[in-house]
C-alpha cells in the first residue's frame, strides 16, 4: 500500500519531476504533488509524495530528509491526515 510523505522547505523552483526524480531512487513513486497558493500561483515551499510502499517510504525518508536538494535543506517525514474543517460552521448562526 503506498505511503504518503510531507516534503517541506523546498525551493519555490522546484517542479513535481524534480521531486519525482529525487524520490525514485528510493523506489516506486506513485505520485508527486506540490502546493501552490491559490491566489499568486506560486510554490508554497512544500509538497506530498506517495511512495509505493513502507519501506520504500521508510528508505526515502532516511535517504532525503535533512538533505539539500536544489539550495534548501529538506524536511522529509510520513504525511499526517488533515482533519477537513467544516466549511458551513458559523454560517446561519448569527456569524
Amino acid at each position: 500500500m503506498a505511503k504518503k510523505l510531507y516534503v517541506g522547505n523546498l525551493s519555490y523552483n522546484t517542479t513535481e519531476d524534480g521531486l519525482r526524480n529525487l524520490f525514485s531512487g528510493f523506489g516506486s513513486v506513485a505520485s508527486a504533488k506540490i502546493i501552490f497558493d491559490r491566489e499568486t500561483g506560486n510554490s508554497k515551499g512544500f509538497g506530498f509524495i506517495e511512495m509505493g510502499s513502507d519501506e520504500e517510504a521508510s528508505a526515502a525518508i532516511a535517504g532525503t530528509n535533512g538533505r539539500e536538494f536544489e539550495g534548501r535543506q529538506l524536511r522529509v517525514n510520513e504525511a499526517m491526515d488533515k482533519p477537513r474543517r467544516d466549511r458551513n460552521v458559523g454560517y446561519g448562526n448569527g456569524w
